[in-house]
């Protein structure tokens, strides 16, 4: 389990700013989900804390340390597309990273390493339900098998933080729900901390325990590289009848895209009690807990 600390992060490309006045504190075992329109940062930000990217000003802790420059094993990432590998079987696939982790010159382990590793990697492929396609390549797999394998790829390695980058996006209806209990099993399980960028608010509420909406608060062309994206809405979900009615709030929010300028004006001014660029509580859970 890990805890995440995001202080007072910008980031900008270019002379534009993209994100600003980031500021969270993530517990541990916190599922996180993160919404917004495109463009806003969202997957900015989950490269920050991959450390594929570097905040131009804030800092971003982890278990209350500095992120490591590079990506690091305690951080594990799954991305829409399928980072597999095509000409080794599922088992192997799942048991490549730890082999380079324990054999970085070869890649390759042998005797009772190997077998410690093909016995945890099985012992994986159980978990994410692939324990009968263990010696099958991918291109022998459905969608949705193939996200099972990718989530086995990096949870093998038992990170303590997962980051999920719209990792559902092309899977069937049918399939995404399987893989939406898949998820939600392997969360309770395992006690890790997860972030998810995700464009779809249902998979959000359902998934999350707590959800980040990201947008610019202002739109004006003349003010788009000047202002960034930031939280708008920074909703802890606990009760069914709270995330039905803090759901419904955050579709009307992007639903419309920007309506109009005088709505925005509007908005502005409604965060008198909030600073924009810090988190605020959703109305729909202001009555308490």
């Amino acid at each position: 389990m890990s805890t995440v600390s995001v202080r007072n992060v910008w980031k900008t490309y270019d002379g534009q700013v993209v994100l600003e006045r980031i500021n969270i504190e993530v517990g541990e075992h916190a599922f996180i989900s993160l919404v917004g329109p495109s463009g806003c940062g969202k997957t900015t930000f989950l490269r920050m804390l991959l450390s594929q990217e570097v905040p131009c000003k804030g800092e971003i802790l982890l278990d209350g340390a500095p992120l490591a420059p590079e990506p690091t094993p305690e951080r594990g990432v799954v991305f829409q597309r399928y980072s597999v590998f095509p000409h080794l079987t599922v088992l192997d696939n799942v048991a490549l990273g730890l082999e380079a982790e324990r054999s970085p010159l070869l890649g390759r382990t042998f005797g009772s390493t190997r077998r410690e590793i093909l016995a945890r990697s099985r012992e994986m492929l159980d978990h994410v339900g692939l324990h009968g396609a263990a010696d099958k390549y991918p291109a022998q797999l459905s969608g949705g098998m193939q996200q099972r394998l990718a989530i086995a790829q990096t949870l093998v390695k038992r990170p303590t933080l997962l980051l999920l980058d719209e990792p559902f996006g092309a899977l069937d209806p049918g399939i995404r729900t399987d893989m939406h209990h898949l998820m939600r099993r392997l969360f309770d399980e395992t006690g890790m901390t997860v972030f998810m960028v995700t464009h779809d608010l249902r998979e959000a509420f359902q998934l999350g325990t707590r959800v980040l909406a990201f947008d610019r608060y202002r739109t004006r062309e003349e003010e788009r590289e000047v202002y960034g994206a930031t939280i708008m809405f920074d909703i802890p979900l606990e009760r069914d009848q709270r995330r039905r009615d803090a759901e419904r709030e955050v579709a009307a929010r992007f639903s419309s895209s920007h309506a109009s300028q005088d709505d925005l004006a509007r908005d502005s001014e409604s965060h008198a009690g909030f600073p924009l660029g810090t988190t605020r509580r959703s109305p729909a859970l202001a009555g308490g807990h």
